[in-house]
């Protein structure tokens, strides 16, 4: 079996969410969704599980954080620099929050972190994979 990872966001309104995650890239698995949660697949291996926070507080009696504060940071890798800038932009057209970081571009890695509507923090990122060094 392939190792997945699967990860689980608990958000404030689901259909905001789905629309804004859906902007990024993401693909809605309806198999895994319903009323209170939703499936987002980035690809084979990297999964979002978008969970009402109603349905949150049944797994956990832990507080949700406010959407100011940084509990995690996740990065997704894209294939190009336009892509790290696209997904930049469908973040802050769609109810979320583009360069809440400064850009990092050290020439052969270009990041930019963005963050949903719930305040999640997400960044994407392209690496030229040949400029990097073999280590002996």
């Amino acid at each position: 079996m392939n190792k997945t990872i699967f990860i689980s966001l608990p958000v404030s309104n689901l259909n905001t969410a789905i629309r804004f995650y859906e902007a990024l890239g993401f693909v809605r698995n309806l198999q895994f969704s319903d009323e209170s949660t939703a499936g987002m697949g980035w690809s084979e291996h990297i999964k979002v599980m978008l969970i009402t926070h109603e349905k949150w507080r049944t797994f956990t009696n832990r507080p949700i954080p406010p959407s100011t504060f940084s509990e995690v940071g996740l990065s997704v890798s894209v294939e190009s620099r336009e892509q790290v800038d696209r997904m930049n932009e469908a973040a802050a057209a769609n109810g979320g929050t583009g360069d809440i970081n400064p850009v990092q571009d050290h020439g052969f890695m270009y990041c930019r972190d963005m963050a949903d509507p719930d305040g999640h923090i997400w960044g994407a990122m392209w690496m030229d994979q040949s400029a990097m060094t073999s280590s002996s």
